[in-house]
């Protein structure tokens, strides 16, 4: 499926399921298959289950227009709109998580009933003020570090299902790093946590125990900030909890969203 945003940029996802509503949002970079395990455990569940692919990645359009986080909020703005959706679960990995941060920085979290954080700090950049960023970025070396290869985000192999379908997509609608290096300097310039401190809505932060991109302890320093927070570190999963430990992950979602 497509819709369009109010600045005639192509965006696709895929929306399964009847019942309350999960926005999943993939990281920079990564591509909506990624969520294979999780999308089958919310939809057989029973729950209605929107997966996105940001601008500029997977098989939405390609485009030098709105590369910051700021549009990419309100691209998710725009989505609820026109799926007329209220109450919605927003789970995004890394990037995806961000992305969340800033619609309720913008717009409030009122759309959203939950957030789920899965491996993203809320500060990328460490500092005298926070030591739980991006591996070792500091002032000193942003945005130079950026461009260097980050390595591989998971520390545990994914099912050969999901490599399959990633790989294809990958394939089919190729990911230009150099093109939109402007949105990931925007991303990892950013600092969340304030919007952690007003948030209203119940705040879940999943980081994996092994990786290779956050120190896990981030998670429970940064859900202490949110009124409603809490945290899990996922044994043997990277930076890709949800794919690596699909099992551990869901159980951990299941028991967050009965909560709720």
């Amino acid at each position: 499926m497509e819709f369009t945003t109010s600045d005639h940029v192509r965006l696709s996802y895929t929306d399964e399921g009847d019942g309350p509503a999960v926005l999943l949002l993939s990281g920079i970079g990564s591509y909506r298959e990624i969520w294979l395990p999780t999308k089958r455990f919310l939809v057989g569940a029973g729950y209605r289950v929107i997966n996105l692919d940001a601008r500029n990645q997977g098989a939405s359009q390609r485009t030098f227009k709105g590369r910051r986080m700021s549009r990419h909020a309100i691209d998710i703005k725009e989505l609820l709109a026109h799926l007329d959706l209220n109450d919605v679960i927003g789970i995004g990995n890394s990037m995806g998580a961000s992305t969340l941060f800033a619609y309720a920085s913008l717009f409030g979290s009122h759309q959203f009933s939950a957030f789920i954080d899965v491996d993203q700090s809320p500060k990328m950049i460490s500092d005298d003020t926070w030591q739980y960023g991006f591996k070792n970025l500091t002032w000193e070396n942003f945005p130079e570090m950026l461009k260097l290869p980050f390595g591989p985000a998971t520390a545990t192999r994914v099912s050969d299902e999901v490599r399959t379908n990633v790989r294809a997509a990958r394939q089919a609608h190729p990911y230009d790093v150099e093109q939109n290096n402007a949105f990931l300097v925007d991303h990892a310039f950013q600092d969340w946590r304030d919007v952690l401190l007003g948030l209203q809505i119940p705040l879940l932060i999943v980081a994996g125990a092994k990786s290779p991109y956050f120190n896990p302890k981030f998670a429970s320093v940064a859900a202490a900030l949110a009124p409603r927070g809490q945290s899990q570190v996922i044994d043997n999963a990277g930076h890709i909890v949800m794919a690596e430990q699909p099992a551990l992950f869901n159980e951990a979602l299941s028991a967050f969203l009965q909560k709720i």
